[in-house]
């Protein structure tokens, strides 16, 4: 008996890219590959965002932009958040990666390492905005800008953006933070920076409030048809969700069917207190998660090697199951274990 698989519509994925695009135009979309696309599959789906006209790319480290950089071509534009140690920043540079600089440091060991390679590095300088994410905190943003003034004048460096983190916590906190990005960008410009790209905003920011777009987004989650925990429906967004995770059934009782998939495959074992799924549209009870079985209430005629679908379009959704143990949708999929295969359509 075939055992679990997650399954990816690269066309719907194709529709949600333009949803997003049209939303947040003029601004472009920078789309968020990190955690092997969000658990969908980096390759296929940098390979398929590239054949849909996407031109920029967000990975969260060197590893995955060099992934996305094979997938993609030469004629995209790769951002990279985190990266750590000379031989990375080398590598980076390299392969024409565009990198964030959150620290004075590191913008020094970026310095270093372009004298290396021979060739100046693309850097998008980060202020801490308040969410206190790995950015340089605006009593020292003016000593660090007028640092890579210095490394630009060089030939080390060119800054060609500036960008930040903000909470989503509520809109006020996010005002709060905006002004601060605002008044950073200001100072760079005014070094003399002539700044490609401003970009603070993620999924839900970039579809709520337009003066958060400047000149790209980066959005994963809504591209994968993820919807934020506690925020507005997939429909109404206009999104649904690419991956669906198919489980057979194992055993049919009376009272109970066997599923055969569970904590070893990526399912969190909380569903087993607190999850439903959606099966022929109505509400079915999770009771237990096992290493490699769910038991959930009976739900109607079902035969062992039926499929059944424990989230997806057509079922719970990622971010229902999310919403019942506490956390975001995007966690559902990135825990769903790698050996579970992943099968395509429209490639």
């Amino acid at each position: 008996m075939n055992g679990p698989r997650l399954h990816i519509d690269l066309d719907e994925f194709a529709s949600n890219l333009d949803v997003v695009r049209a939303r947040v135009a003029p601004a472009g979309l920078m789309l968020v590959v990190k955690d092997d696309a969000y658990g969908h599959g980096l390759d296929r789906i940098v390979r398929r965002a590239t054949r849909e006209g996407v031109d920029w790319f967000g990975a969260f480290d060197v590893a995955e932009a060099l992934r996305t950089r094979a997938a993609a071509g030469p004629g995209s534009r790769v951002f990279s958040w985190l990266t750590v140690g000379a031989e990375e920043i080398r590598a980076a540079i390299d392969a024409d990666i565009d990198l964030g600089v959150g620290d004075a440091g590191f913008l020094e060991d970026i310095g270093a390492g372009a004298r290396a390679a021979g060739r100046p590095a693309r850097v998008h300088l980060k202020i801490d905005t308040g969410l206190h994410r790995n950015g340089i905190r605006p009593e020292d943003w003016a000593t660090v800008v007028g640092r890579a003034r210095e490394l630009q004048d060089e030939g080390l460096i060119l800054v060609v953006g500036a960008w930040s983190h903000i909470a989503e916590a509520s809109d006020q906190d996010d005002d709060d933070a905006r002004a601060v990005f605002e008044d950073a960008v200001v100072l760079a410009e005014a070094a003399g920076f002539d700044l490609e790209v401003r970009h603070l905003s993620a999924s839900a920011a970039s579809f709520a409030r337009a003066e958060f777009r400047y000149d790209l987004v980066r959005v994963g989650a809504f591209c994968y048809g993820i919807r934020s925990a506690g925020g507005v429906p997939e429909a109404e967004l206009g999104i649904r969700a690419i991956a669906s995770l198919q489980a057979p059934v194992t055993h049919v009782g009376d009272h109970a069917v066997t599923l055969g998939v569970g904590f070893l495959h990526g399912v969190p074992s909380s569903l087993g207190r607190h999850g439903a799924l959606r099966v022929d549209r109505k509400s079915v009870q999770i009771t237990s998660v096992g290493e490699q079985h769910t038991l959930v209430a009976s739900f109607g005629p079902a035969s062992v090697g039926d499929d059944v679908a424990f989230f997806g379009p057509d079922g719970a959704s990622a971010t229902d199951l999310a919403e019942k143990i506490g956390t975001v949708g995007e966690e559902i999929l990135v825990r769903i274990s790698p050996l579970v295969p992943r099968t395509y359509s429209g490639e």
